[in-house]
């Protein structure tokens, strides 16, 4: 322990734990965790069809958009596909309504490290970090997804005088790889301001220096929301620049309230 440090501001009790006792802590916290999600992916798979059919609204909207033919279809190529298909919904599904208690069995793994005032700060890290995973699903869900399969869609249709044609019929599979990951990806994305947050309580990076490069962060985030969304629109470029640097500027706040005090810029 520091020399500096004085009396309760330490680590509760100063406890020193062997590599063993970490690791069967690790095991408990991790079996806690995987018992969490087979029972959130069991509760999902007694709504699978509602799940799947929710997930298919904005590519439905976009097909019906483009008028065309008839509505659309997920294909399977094998008599497993359903099973696997619908298996890999109800464990993404799962995942997510796990999220608070997997949230919180990561920070009761490492709290035993932390100091007192540090300890305090679990409900409000499982809360935010539940909460901003969950925005970023809600924002792809119901920004990115309706321009993104808008574009697709504009890419098909007749590409001979012949008549021959682009058309799409995706495979079960394929459509919940693309649309999960794009979810769970969005999600991760909005933990920006929990990661930033942890820096600067580990003192890697200072409010100043994050405010020093928000103009990189600005330019940044432009060139990623180019970069990330598909077509000339630019209010899909807008939408998804105008998050990050959102995600950023939250970022920055919670760094001047958490961070220590600031002489000056």
């Amino acid at each position: 322990m520091s020399d500096f440090t004085t009396p309760g501001e330490g680590p509760e009790q100063d406890v020193r734990m062997t590599i063993w006792e970490h690791l069967e802590e690790l095991r408990r916290r991790l079996v806690r965790g995987f018992l969490t999600l087979l029972l959130g992916t069991m509760v999902a798979w007694a709504f699978r069809v509602q799940i799947l059919a929710w997930l298919l609204r904005p590519y439905e909207r976009a097909w019906f958009e483009r008028k065309f033919p008839g509505p659309p279809e997920l294909q399977t190529l094998s008599p497993a596909d359903a099973f696997v298909g619908y298996m890999q919904l109800s464990l993404v599904a799962g995942l997510v309504a796990a999220l608070p208690i997997l949230f919180y069995q990561l920070w009761a793994f490492i709290s035993p490290g932390l100091y007192k005032r540090e300890k305090r700060l679990v409900f409000p890290f499982v809360f935010f970090s539940t909460t901003l995973f969950l925005s970023g699903v809600a924002f792809a869900y119901y920004v990115a997804f309706p321009f993104t399969f808008s574009y697709f869609f504009s890419l098909l249709g007749e590409v001979s005088d012949k008549g021959t044609a682009l058309t799409q019929r995706p495979t079960l599979e394929f459509y919940l790889d693309f649309s999960t990951r794009f979810l769970l990806a969005f999600g991760a994305v909005f933990e920006l301001p929990l990661f930033i947050a942890f820096l600067v309580i580990g003192g890697i990076v200072t409010p100043q220096q994050l405010w020093r490069f928000s103009r990189w962060a600005v330019l940044l985030a432009f060139i990623v929301g180019a970069f990330v969304t598909p077509g000339p629109e630019i209010s899909s470029q807008i939408a998804v620049s105008g998050a990050l640097i959102a995600l950023y500027f939250l970022s920055l706040g919670i760094a001047f309230v958490i961070g220590p005090k600031a002489r000056g810029l």
